[in-house]
């Protein structure tokens, strides 16, 4: 049964929705006022919040600012209740988080229908997010059904293919665009004064690039590259920011998709930091392997050149070369030119510092 928070002063008032909404098997909760309603929705954390504007002590604006500061209460779904109509208000309401409003008097019907809509929409932007070009046209979509991202237009989303060995940004360039990769292999690398590499990520289908320096508005730290031919989404910044900006429960669905690889990524730099070079070339064979697995026979292969195999490691090539021919002697690996079959993952997931 889905929890709603009615905040409304109006005892009157809210006793009618109150009882509307109980006999639509919502659980209702009640606050007289904005105070009151504030901690409740900190204390039950509800499906959805209805709210009065007009409020003695704490109106709905107050509110609405105190609940979207607040990450666990931020993405609730927010409906505002006002006798008012001027655009004015409503675009204030818009630009705080809301989203949507009931203007007084509204009948049952209205009510139950937005309640509805509102439950629905969130259940669908909380949904698992299908990382291929289908599940970011749905995302798009689910996007521009909130009424504040009206003026996303999905034309404006733009599949190009990109060649191998081109470049999708330059360190020290200016972002204007975010990257999703429908289908393909991308790596960011940083070069040291010497224009030697190390490859700090590699991307597969269904990953976002070159997000954090897009959301932090500061130049790239890194660089792009295509490692093979590959069909990218170019998003635009514009459209990006109306995504992030603009609707509450948008950015934080976006923002989780986004961080999915942070952690891993660190500790995989932290890792760099302290193991040897034998431990460092297995680690980045796992890491390849779970990026780009390819099952043959049953066992896992992966193609990627000693140049950016020494890349991850951080080692010189010709110190990855020597490291994979121990391990081809281990029976730990074979390989032919640039495609390596792991025979052992778990001996290289076990291998000693």
């Amino acid at each position: 049964m889905k929890k709603i928070l009615l905040i409304e002063d109006n005892q009157e008032i809210r006793e009618n929705i109150a009882e509307i909404l109980s006999l639509a098997n919502y659980n209702i909760s009640e606050a007289a006022n904005g105070k009151e309603g504030v901690e409740l929705a900190k204390r039950e954390l509800p499906d959805l919040i209805i709210c009065d504007i007009m409020m003695p002590q704490l109106d709905g604006y107050g509110v609405l600012h105190l609940l979207g500061n607040n990450p666990a209460t931020a993405s609730i779904p927010f409906i505002f209740l006002t006798a008012k109509s001027e655009k004015e208000d409503f675009r204030k309401g818009m630009n705080l988080g809301a989203d949507d409003y009931l203007i007084k008097p509204f009948d049952d019907l209205e009510l139950l229908d937005a309640v509805e809509m509102r439950l629905r929409k969130n259940e669908a932007l909380k949904a698992g997010f299908q990382k291929s070009a289908e599940g970011l046209n749905e995302f798009i979509q689910e996007a521009k059904g909130q009424d504040n991202l009206s003026q996303l237009t999905s034309d404006r989303q733009k599949l190009q293919l990109f060649k191998k060995k081109q470049p999708l940004f330059l360190e020290g360039n200016h972002p204007n665009a975010l990257y999703f990769l429908n289908k393909g292999k991308v790596k960011t690398y940083k070069s040291n004064e010497d224009g030697r590499e190390y490859i700090t990520n590699l991307y597969k289908d269904g990953d976002f690039i070159g997000y954090l320096d897009l959301i932090e508005e500061k130049a790239y730290h890194e660089s792009a590259t295509v490692m093979e031919d590959s069909e990218i989404f170019v998003i635009s910044k514009e459209d990006f920011f109306l995504l992030l900006h603009n609707n509450r429960l948008v950015a934080n669905k976006f923002i989780k998709i986004l961080s999915d690889n942070l952690a891993e990524r660190e500790e995989r730099l932290l890792r760099l930091a302290y193991n040897s070079v034998r431990k460092r070339v297995a680690e980045a064979l796992i890491f390849v392997e779970k990026q780009y697995k390819n099952e043959h026979q049953g066992l896992s292969q992966v193609v990627i050149s000693r140049e950016d195999l020494a890349s991850i490691v951080g080692a010189s090539k010709e110190t990855v070369i020597r490291t994979l021919a121990d391990f081809k002697e281990e029976k730990l690996i074979d390989s032919q030119g640039s495609k390596i079959t792991i025979l052992n993952l778990d001996k290289l997931k076990r291998m000693r510092n």
